[in-house]
Protein backbone atom coordinates (compact mmCIF):
# COMPACT_ATOMS: atom_id res chain seq x y z
CA UNK A 1 0.00 0.00 0.00
CA UNK A 2 1.21 3.34 -0.88
CA UNK A 3 2.68 5.80 1.73
CA UNK A 4 0.88 8.83 3.19
CA UNK A 5 1.97 11.98 0.81
CA UNK A 6 3.76 14.29 2.43
CA UNK A 7 3.09 16.76 5.41
CA UNK A 8 1.18 19.83 4.05
CA UNK A 9 2.88 22.93 5.47
CA UNK A 10 1.25 25.49 3.12
CA UNK A 11 -2.58 26.52 3.82
CA UNK A 12 -2.18 27.82 0.16
CA UNK A 13 -1.28 23.79 -1.85
CA UNK A 14 -4.01 23.72 -4.23
CA UNK A 15 -5.24 20.77 -2.93
CA UNK A 16 -6.26 22.65 0.45
CA UNK A 17 -7.67 25.85 -1.41
CA UNK A 18 -9.94 23.19 -3.46
CA UNK A 19 -10.80 21.78 0.39
CA UNK A 20 -11.57 24.95 1.93
CA UNK A 21 -14.14 26.34 -1.01
CA UNK A 22 -16.11 23.87 0.44
CA UNK A 23 -17.34 25.88 3.32
CA UNK A 24 -19.10 27.85 0.86
CA UNK A 25 -22.57 26.88 -0.85
CA UNK A 26 -22.34 27.83 -4.56
CA UNK A 27 -18.63 25.84 -4.41
CA UNK A 28 -20.58 22.71 -2.76
CA UNK A 29 -22.80 22.41 -5.31
CA UNK A 30 -20.29 23.20 -8.39
CA UNK A 31 -18.30 20.45 -7.19
CA UNK A 32 -21.11 18.18 -6.03
CA UNK A 33 -19.12 18.00 -2.94
CA UNK A 34 -18.52 18.67 1.25
CA UNK A 35 -17.01 18.53 4.36
CA UNK A 36 -17.11 16.16 7.06
CA UNK A 37 -15.14 16.92 10.13
CA UNK A 38 -14.21 14.61 13.00
CA UNK A 39 -13.57 10.96 13.74
CA UNK A 40 -17.18 10.11 13.64
CA UNK A 41 -18.22 11.41 10.57
CA UNK A 42 -14.73 10.59 8.43
CA UNK A 43 -15.15 6.98 9.75
CA UNK A 44 -18.72 6.87 8.30
CA UNK A 45 -18.45 8.46 5.10
CA UNK A 46 -15.34 6.15 4.90
CA UNK A 47 -17.70 2.83 4.65
CA UNK A 48 -20.21 4.55 2.34
CA UNK A 49 -20.80 4.39 -1.22
CA UNK A 50 -23.01 6.34 -3.25
CA UNK A 51 -24.16 4.07 -6.32
CA UNK A 52 -20.83 2.00 -6.12
CA UNK A 53 -18.48 4.55 -5.69
CA UNK A 54 -17.06 5.09 -2.27
CA UNK A 55 -18.65 8.12 -0.51
CA UNK A 56 -15.36 10.17 0.65
CA UNK A 57 -12.58 10.66 -1.79
CA UNK A 58 -9.99 12.75 -0.02
CA UNK A 59 -9.27 12.97 3.45
CA UNK A 60 -6.75 15.71 5.34
CA UNK A 61 -5.36 14.85 9.13
CA UNK A 62 -2.77 15.57 11.43
CA UNK A 63 0.26 13.36 12.50
CA UNK A 64 -1.74 13.20 15.98
CA UNK A 65 -4.93 12.06 14.00
CA UNK A 66 -3.48 9.79 11.81
CA UNK A 67 -1.88 8.15 15.13
CA UNK A 68 -4.72 8.47 17.18
CA UNK A 69 -7.39 7.08 14.62
CA UNK A 70 -4.94 4.47 12.35
CA UNK A 71 -8.37 2.55 11.82
CA UNK A 72 -10.09 5.48 10.25
CA UNK A 73 -7.04 6.46 8.08
CA UNK A 74 -6.62 2.61 7.15
CA UNK A 75 -10.47 2.64 6.26
CA UNK A 76 -10.19 6.15 4.00
CA UNK A 77 -7.28 4.40 1.93
CA UNK A 78 -9.04 1.05 1.75
CA UNK A 79 -11.93 3.39 0.41
CA UNK A 80 -9.22 4.57 -2.36
CA UNK A 81 -9.25 8.19 -0.97
CA UNK A 82 -6.34 10.27 -1.30
CA UNK A 83 -5.06 10.69 2.12
CA UNK A 84 -2.77 13.52 3.42
CA UNK A 85 -0.95 14.20 6.48
CA UNK A 86 -1.34 18.01 7.17
CA UNK A 87 -0.24 20.76 9.36
CA UNK A 88 -2.77 21.99 12.40
CA UNK A 89 -2.24 25.20 10.26
CA UNK A 90 -4.02 23.77 7.18
CA UNK A 91 -6.94 21.58 9.88
CA UNK A 92 -8.07 25.02 10.79
CA UNK A 93 -7.70 26.20 7.32
CA UNK A 94 -9.69 24.13 6.25
CA UNK A 95 -12.10 23.53 9.15
CA UNK A 96 -15.31 25.18 9.45
CA UNK A 97 -14.80 24.41 13.52
CA UNK A 98 -13.55 26.73 16.73
CA UNK A 99 -11.95 23.76 17.76
CA UNK A 100 -11.00 20.97 14.99
CA UNK A 101 -10.43 17.76 15.96
CA UNK A 102 -8.12 16.75 13.42
CA UNK A 103 -9.73 15.18 10.38
CA UNK A 104 -11.33 16.60 7.59
CA UNK A 105 -12.96 14.68 4.75
CA UNK A 106 -14.02 15.50 0.94
CA UNK A 107 -17.15 13.85 0.22
CA UNK A 108 -19.02 13.17 -2.60
CA UNK A 109 -22.99 14.80 -2.36
CA UNK A 110 -25.40 11.33 -1.29
CA UNK A 111 -28.54 13.09 -1.45
CA UNK A 112 -30.99 10.18 -2.82
CA UNK A 113 -33.92 11.07 -5.70
CA UNK A 114 -37.59 11.37 -4.10
CA UNK A 115 -39.09 8.73 -7.08
CA UNK A 116 -36.50 6.43 -5.36
CA UNK A 117 -37.57 7.14 -1.48
CA UNK A 118 -41.01 6.41 -2.76
CA UNK A 119 -40.48 3.53 -4.47
CA UNK A 120 -38.90 2.05 -1.15
CA UNK A 121 -42.60 2.39 0.29
CA UNK A 122 -41.12 4.32 3.38
CA UNK A 123 -43.56 3.68 6.29
CA UNK A 124 -41.55 6.43 8.23
CA UNK A 125 -40.59 9.72 7.04
CA UNK A 126 -39.39 13.16 7.99
CA UNK A 127 -40.06 16.31 6.19
CA UNK A 128 -38.11 19.60 6.98
CA UNK A 129 -40.33 22.19 5.12
CA UNK A 130 -38.94 25.88 5.25
CA UNK A 131 -36.40 24.84 8.48
CA UNK A 132 -33.45 27.52 7.66
CA UNK A 133 -31.09 26.24 10.73
CA UNK A 134 -28.64 24.29 9.62
CA UNK A 135 -28.18 22.86 13.18
CA UNK A 136 -31.54 22.31 13.75
CA UNK A 137 -31.59 20.59 10.10
CA UNK A 138 -28.74 18.27 11.05
CA UNK A 139 -30.64 17.20 14.17
CA UNK A 140 -33.77 16.38 13.21
CA UNK A 141 -32.00 14.16 10.49
CA UNK A 142 -30.03 12.84 13.54
CA UNK A 143 -33.30 12.06 15.60
CA UNK A 144 -35.01 10.52 12.49
CA UNK A 145 -32.40 8.31 12.16
CA UNK A 146 -32.00 7.05 15.59
CA UNK A 147 -36.39 6.45 15.89
CA UNK A 148 -35.64 4.28 12.23
CA UNK A 149 -37.33 6.13 9.86
CA UNK A 150 -36.75 5.44 6.37
CA UNK A 151 -36.02 8.76 4.45
CA UNK A 152 -35.60 12.39 5.20
CA UNK A 153 -36.94 14.82 2.48
CA UNK A 154 -36.06 18.35 2.35
CA UNK A 155 -38.42 21.35 0.50
CA UNK A 156 -37.07 23.93 -2.01
CA UNK A 157 -37.50 25.94 0.89
CA UNK A 158 -34.98 24.72 3.32
CA UNK A 159 -31.83 24.81 4.13
CA UNK A 160 -28.83 23.16 2.30
CA UNK A 161 -27.86 19.84 3.06
CA UNK A 162 -24.96 20.11 3.28
CA UNK A 163 -23.94 23.14 4.98
CA UNK A 164 -21.32 22.08 7.52
CA UNK A 165 -23.22 22.89 10.51
CA UNK A 166 -25.94 20.29 9.52
CA UNK A 167 -23.42 17.61 8.85
CA UNK A 168 -21.88 18.31 12.27
CA UNK A 169 -25.02 18.18 14.18
CA UNK A 170 -26.33 15.01 12.37
CA UNK A 171 -23.04 13.24 13.32
CA UNK A 172 -22.73 10.92 10.83
CA UNK A 173 -26.34 10.23 10.25
CA UNK A 174 -26.05 11.87 6.74
CA UNK A 175 -24.60 8.43 5.70
CA UNK A 176 -27.31 6.35 7.25
CA UNK A 177 -30.73 7.04 5.79
CA UNK A 178 -31.80 8.66 2.44
CA UNK A 179 -32.36 12.46 1.79
CA UNK A 180 -34.08 13.96 -0.70
CA UNK A 181 -33.13 17.64 -1.17
CA UNK A 182 -35.05 20.73 -2.96
CA UNK A 183 -38.48 18.62 -3.43
CA UNK A 184 -41.10 21.40 -3.60
CA UNK A 185 -43.69 20.59 -0.49
CA UNK A 186 -46.37 19.95 -2.50
CA UNK A 187 -44.95 17.40 -4.35
CA UNK A 188 -43.52 15.68 -1.32
CA UNK A 189 -47.08 15.29 0.04
CA UNK A 190 -48.83 14.14 -3.01
CA UNK A 191 -46.02 11.52 -3.57
CA UNK A 192 -46.00 10.27 -0.26
CA UNK A 193 -49.91 9.97 -0.03
CA UNK A 194 -50.37 8.47 -3.54
CA UNK A 195 -47.74 6.15 -1.80
CA UNK A 196 -49.83 5.14 0.86
CA UNK A 197 -48.41 7.25 3.48
CA UNK A 198 -50.05 9.54 6.21
CA UNK A 199 -49.40 12.93 6.04
CA UNK A 200 -49.04 14.76 9.57
CA UNK A 201 -48.16 18.42 10.34
CA UNK A 202 -46.10 19.03 13.56
CA UNK A 203 -47.80 22.52 15.06
CA UNK A 204 -48.20 23.63 18.45
CA UNK A 205 -51.57 24.74 17.56
CA UNK A 206 -52.21 21.35 16.24
CA UNK A 207 -56.25 20.40 16.50
CA UNK A 208 -55.36 17.40 17.45
CA UNK A 209 -53.10 15.84 20.40
CA UNK A 210 -50.07 13.90 19.65
CA UNK A 211 -51.18 11.76 23.47
CA UNK A 212 -55.32 11.34 21.93
CA UNK A 213 -53.97 10.24 19.06
CA UNK A 214 -51.42 7.29 20.43
CA UNK A 215 -54.37 6.46 22.65
CA UNK A 216 -56.76 5.92 19.58
CA UNK A 217 -54.34 3.74 17.63
CA UNK A 218 -54.43 6.18 14.78
CA UNK A 219 -50.46 5.96 14.58
CA UNK A 220 -49.32 2.67 13.76
CA UNK A 221 -49.77 3.03 9.54
CA UNK A 222 -46.94 4.89 7.72
CA UNK A 223 -46.53 8.02 8.50
CA UNK A 224 -44.45 11.16 6.93
CA UNK A 225 -44.18 14.21 9.46
CA UNK A 226 -43.81 17.44 7.85
CA UNK A 227 -41.78 20.10 10.09
CA UNK A 228 -41.62 23.48 9.69
CA UNK A 229 -39.83 27.02 10.34
CA UNK A 230 -38.09 27.52 13.72
CA UNK A 231 -39.31 30.52 14.35
CA UNK A 232 -43.21 30.60 12.42
CA UNK A 233 -43.83 27.02 12.04
CA UNK A 234 -45.44 25.99 9.13
CA UNK A 235 -47.90 28.16 7.09
CA UNK A 236 -51.51 27.50 6.65
CA UNK A 237 -50.93 26.33 3.20
CA UNK A 238 -48.86 23.87 4.25
CA UNK A 239 -51.02 22.70 7.42
CA UNK A 240 -53.95 22.18 5.06
CA UNK A 241 -51.95 19.87 2.76
CA UNK A 242 -51.80 17.42 6.06
CA UNK A 243 -54.25 14.48 6.60
CA UNK A 244 -53.92 16.00 10.70
CA UNK A 245 -52.43 18.72 12.43
CA UNK A 246 -50.94 17.21 15.50
CA UNK A 247 -49.62 19.52 18.53
CA UNK A 248 -47.05 17.99 21.26
CA UNK A 249 -49.08 18.08 24.48
CA UNK A 250 -47.27 20.55 26.91
CA UNK A 251 -47.80 19.04 30.18
CA UNK A 252 -46.00 21.78 32.24
CA UNK A 253 -45.26 25.31 31.98
CA UNK A 254 -43.02 25.41 29.07
CA UNK A 255 -44.35 27.93 26.39
CA UNK A 256 -43.14 25.52 23.77
CA UNK A 257 -40.59 22.60 22.50
CA UNK A 258 -38.21 23.69 20.21
CA UNK A 259 -38.08 21.94 16.35
CA UNK A 260 -35.62 19.36 16.95
CA UNK A 261 -37.23 18.49 20.52
CA UNK A 262 -40.67 18.26 18.73
CA UNK A 263 -39.71 16.02 15.88
CA UNK A 264 -37.71 13.62 18.64
CA UNK A 265 -41.05 13.16 20.62
CA UNK A 266 -43.06 13.27 17.23
CA UNK A 267 -40.87 10.20 15.17
CA UNK A 268 -40.27 8.10 18.37
CA UNK A 269 -44.17 8.24 19.20
CA UNK A 270 -44.87 7.02 15.17
CA UNK A 271 -41.56 4.50 15.42
CA UNK A 272 -43.49 2.90 18.95
CA UNK A 273 -46.89 2.49 17.61
CA UNK A 274 -45.42 1.24 14.64
CA UNK A 275 -43.46 -1.22 16.44
CA UNK A 276 -46.85 -2.20 18.46
CA UNK A 277 -49.12 -5.28 17.89
CA UNK A 278 -51.42 -3.68 14.94
CA UNK A 279 -48.99 -1.35 13.61
CA UNK A 280 -47.04 -1.75 10.53
CA UNK A 281 -43.75 -3.01 11.45
CA UNK A 282 -43.23 -6.28 13.59
CA UNK A 283 -42.66 -6.00 16.90
CA UNK A 284 -39.36 -7.96 16.64
CA UNK A 285 -38.21 -5.95 13.72
CA UNK A 286 -34.98 -4.31 14.03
Amino acid sequence: MAPLSPELISPRSARVSAARRLGKRNFRGKDRLFLAEGPQAVREAAGHRVDGAPTLVELFATVEAAERYADIIGAARDAGARVHLASEEVIADISTTVTPQGLVGVCRFLDTPFEDILAARPRLVAVLAHVRDPGNAGTVLRCADAAGAEAVILTDASVDLYNPKAVRASVGSHFHLPVAVGVPVERAVAGLKAAGVRILAADGAGDRDLDEELDKGAMGGPSAWVFGNEAWGLPEETRALADAVVRVPIHGKAESLNLATAAAVCLYASARAQRASGGCRSVTES
